[in-house]
């Protein structure tokens, strides 16, 4: 699907605020509120929007001490790879897993209350995975840059 500058432009406004009316969004692009619903339809049945979510303070939840992990699992198996990502997949602390190449197989981003949190999260769940053979961790001081959208245009 080709997109033009509208689309791209509604998709840019989309993301700062998913919650604007279709009307608002209208107003916006110059555009009938029938031919910017029409763009939305398009859009997310292109799945070039999958999902429409809220952005949480992590403060406000217990959850501003950021970790890094870089996990070395002990095969490399398909079986043990989908056994570590699935296992990852229900952990709530766990915010953003990536498959990495290098030295490390995972890097994974971890939100907890505190360095004891932190602590009793990695004795009770991240090392007790029997497909874990090794973790490096790294504590976010300062998170300088964290953009929750994709620039498009």
């Amino acid at each position: 699907m080709k997109l033009d500058q509208t689309d791209l432009k509604l998709i840019e406004l989309l993301q700062k605020n998913c919650k604007q009316t279709t009307k608002e969004l209208a107003d916006q692009l110059d555009l009938s509120t029938t031919a910017v619903y029409e763009r939305i339809k398009k859009i997310e049945k292109q799945n070039i929007i999958t999902d429409y979510v809220a952005i949480i303070n992590k403060d406000k939840i217990n959850r501003s001490f950021i970790v890094i992990s870089h996990v070395k699992i002990k095969s490399h198996s398909k079986d043990a790879i989908l056994k570590f990502e699935k296992k990852v997949n229900q952990i709530p602390e766990v915010l953003e897993c990536f498959h990495v190449s290098g030295e490390y197989d995972y890097i994974l981003k971890i939100g907890v209350q505190d360095m004891e949190a932190y602590r009793e999260f990695m004795l009770s769940k991240l090392t007790t995975m029997e497909e874990v053979q090794s973790t490096h961790s790294m504590f976010v001081i300062k998170e300088v840059k964290n953009l929750k959208t994709y620039s498009i245009l």
